[in-house]
């Protein structure tokens, strides 16, 4: 049987690893949708897919499964999602979702869907992750060791913090040129 999990993945942490691992006993393989895959370098969202992927394959590459990263884009049309998905993915039987509107768009196609519990769920989401690489505090702790090492790979950090952070000024003075180049 195959499965279905759908994570924005930014970046792929310790959580999302104990719920691949769960969902691992339970199917012969899992596609791992790469959500929201159009965004990158902001500070919600500062990897691109295609880390995000690298991040995800290397990771879960000694789990006992096959595996399927693919992106998904946003679509802004919930009615239609699910089948967006499924266009998007290799066919499956089940999802795998906590997230109240995912299960429910999922149940109103007709998929089954089961909910894995968070795991240290306080500590371990991409918000807090981020904040602790922001701030240079350990972040490190949080994510499969792979993780770390394409973070550093494509210098993560420096452009989470660089597209964290403002010049200092509010406004721009009408005689000055806001063009800094």
């Amino acid at each position: 049987m195959r499965g279905f999990y759908i994570g924005r993945f930014q970046p792929y942490h310790n959580g999302h690893h104990r719920m691949v691992e769960e969902i691992a006993t339970e199917v012969d393989e899992l596609v791992l949708g790469i959500g929201s895959a159009g965004d990158s370098h902001s500070p919600r969202n500062p990897f691109t897919a295609g880390e995000r992927i690298m991040m995800v394959n290397k990771a879960v590459s000694d789990f006992d499964i096959t595996t399927y990263a693919v992106p998904i884009e946003d679509l802004d049309r919930n009615s239609v999602w699910v089948s967006h998905v499924q266009s998007m993915s290799p066919a499956f039987e089940v999802a795998y979702s906590n997230n109240p509107l995912v299960i429910q768009l999922f149940k109103e196609a007709g998929v089954e869907v089961h909910q894995s519990p968070m795991f240290n769920r306080e500590v371990l989401e991409g918000t807090e992750v981020r904040q602790r690489m922001v701030e240079d505090r350990d972040w490190e702790s949080l994510v499969p060791d792979e993780v770390a090492d394409v973070v550093r790979e494509i210098d993560g950090i420096e452009r989470l913090q660089r597209v964290t952070a403002t010049d200092g000024s509010e406004r721009v003075a009408d005689d000055e040129d806001p063009n800094p180049c």
